[in-house]
């Protein structure tokens, strides 16, 4: 079943950037963009900061029973990986 994240967050310089995180197929797919920008960049590695807001996102949701266990602990695991190879 697919399942999409979705977060808007201003950087240290005011730009806005929105960034979108879909689950498919038990696969996770990050794009990003700033507002300015005309095209997202899609990330094959995922930037550990984007994981973590991902983690409270999906935790908050999952208090809320619209999100799964094991989506949490994917992403634990996920950040777990990418925090280790850094």
């Amino acid at each position: 079943m697919r399942s999409q994240h979705i977060w808007k967050e201003k950087n240290d310089d005011g730009r806005r950037r929105e960034v979108r995180v879909t689950k498919f197929g038990g696969d996770w797919k990050f794009q990003a963009k700033f507002a300015d920008d005309l095209d997202w960049t899609y990330y094959d590695r995922p930037r550990v900061e984007d994981l973590t807001t991902l983690r409270d996102v999906v935790f908050r949701k999952y208090q809320r029973r619209r999100a799964s266990s094991e989506d949490v602990e994917a992403i634990d695991k996920l950040l777990r990986l990418y925090a280790a190879q850094s």
